[in-house]
């Protein structure tokens, strides 16, 4: 394994260069430990489309929830076919039946933060094993809590988060959609600025951040993917995994690396 690289000088470095070179300096460094995750949305397209063009063997991780919108998925799978990703799916130890057993099918209305762990921060945590790296595309303007992400950070298991459209804002990613003439996720048109499971997601107001339609009338405004697992948390007590682990496996039958 690589020495530990001076976060300090390489974020110094790497803070005014343009996504392009971030992603081909992590991937160079970090092959084949390094691995990029998406939700698939409009505005994940900058990225996954520079990722297509200097880095098409990168592994795509897709969480697959169990309640995302068909839309995503249809739009996940157009993307994959036109684009030829390496595309894998990341999902929950717990199969759904045994899911709603233990937690009834609201679980994200009753308990959203556990509904999160389950399928998204712990199926995450389990896909980082083995990697160095780990290539994300938020942003600091997309809302309080990230205001204050650096373009490298390393979590407490040791793996360094890589956010290349750190310094990007939302005018940046909607010039590269336009400048490139990328395909917009069918539920943007309606309003839906960010895009996550489907009950906890709503159309966004005129005049509200991107990210306001994401557990609309609660506390909550992350999943725990960019705040947990930057920061380290201990498992909730009352999770209890139902299956040994699995490893992330790619998607057959929905789609493919094209």
């Amino acid at each position: 394994m690589n020495a530990t690289p001076d976060l300090a000088r390489l974020n110094a470095e790497l803070e005014s260069k343009p996504p392009h070179d971030i992603i081909t300096w992590a991937v160079k460094t970090f092959w084949p430990d390094i691995a990029m995750s998406s939700s698939f949305q409009t505005q994940s397209l900058p990225l996954l489309h520079i990722v297509s063009q200097v880095a098409p063997q990168l592994p795509i991780l897709f969480l697959d929830t169990g309640y995302h919108f068909p839309e995503t998925l249809a739009f996940r799978d157009q993307l994959v076919l036109e684009w030829k990703f390496n595309l894998q799916t990341v999902r929950a130890v717990m199969p759904r039946d045994e899911f709603v057993r233990q937690h009834g099918d609201d679980l994200y209305r009753k308990d959203p933060d556990l509904c999160c762990y389950i399928n998204k921060v712990e199926p995450m945590e389990r896909a980082m094993k083995g990697l160095r790296a780990w290539i994300s595309g938020i942003r600091r303007d997309q809302s309080a809590t990230r205001t204050d992400i650096q373009v490298l950070e390393r979590t407490p298991d040791g793996v360094l988060r890589i956010h290349p459209l750190a310094t990007w804002t939302r005018k940046d990613v909607w010039q590269y959609v336009h400048d490139h003439h990328l395909p917009e996720h069918p539920l943007l048109s309606q309003g839906y600025l960010s895009i996550g499971c489907a009950p906890c997601t709503r159309h966004v107001q005129e005049g509200e951040d991107e990210r306001a339609g994401r557990w609309a009338g609660q506390e909550k405004t992350e999943c725990g993917l960019h705040t947990l697992l930057r920061t380290g948390t201990d498992t909730p007590t009352d999770y209890q995994a139902a299956t040994p682990a699995q490893e992330p496996t790619a998607i057959t039958g929905e789609s493919h690396r094209g």
